[in-house]
């Protein structure tokens, strides 16, 4: 595969998180994770993989033609995922690693649904395409460099807040999860396929 087709590949996998029109996905991304600090650096990179994995375990099928699913049904399923999630957080009351184990299995699960909303667009360029492997490689990997920089934000963000705020970490959970929450859900009633 030519280096421009792979930085093609990769720059829309970048464009699909980071682009004002990704706000789904960077939604799902901050309610995953809003329940961190910085100090779990090691812990969010393992949870924004998860996703990556799920969201390109879902476009590959795709692409293969093994599944397909109404876009209508995946855009309502989306802002679920978020709402699902920030739910979780507004419920939860003890932040250590071992109860927050079940994040990685809403970033694996929920990243096999948000991976079907690109899946058409991405099929029909890489259906045309000799190097679907090659051209998945560098979407995913555009995908996980935009998710890891976002990751690196949110807790630049986190880490100025908890340092230089009176804010505790409760609050900070449950105003970024209510946030996102609301968002999400407008999203959701906005997209009710039928």
């Amino acid at each position: 595969m030519p280096l421009q087709d792979f930085i093609f590949y990769f720059k829309l996998g970048w464009e699909h998180i980071i682009s004002a029109d990704a706000l789904d996905h960077q939604l799902f991304v901050l309610a995953l994770v809003a329940i961190y600090s910085y100090v779990n650096l090691k812990q969010v990179l393992i949870l924004v993989t998860a996703f990556t994995i799920g969201h390109s375990l879902t476009l590959l099928l795709s692409v293969l033609d093994i599944i397909r699913f109404d876009s209508k049904w995946v855009e309502f399923l989306i802002p679920c995922t978020i709402v699902i999630t920030a739910i979780s957080n507004l419920f939860r009351k003890d932040f250590s690693l071992k109860s927050i184990k079940i994040n990685y299995f809403l970033a694996l699960g929920f990243g096999l649904i948000h991976g079907m909303g690109f899946a058409n667009s991405i099929r029909i360029m890489l259906a045309k395409d000799q190097n679907i492997g090659w051209g998945l490689f560098g979407f995913n990997l555009g995908l996980e460099a935009g998710q890891v920089f976002m990751v690196i934000m949110i807790l630049l963000i986190t880490f100025l807040v908890f340092n230089y705020t009176r804010i505790k970490r409760m609050s900070w959970v449950l105003f970024i999860s209510a946030a996102v929450f609301s968002l999400a859900l407008k999203m959701a009633l906005e997209r009710i396929p039928f």
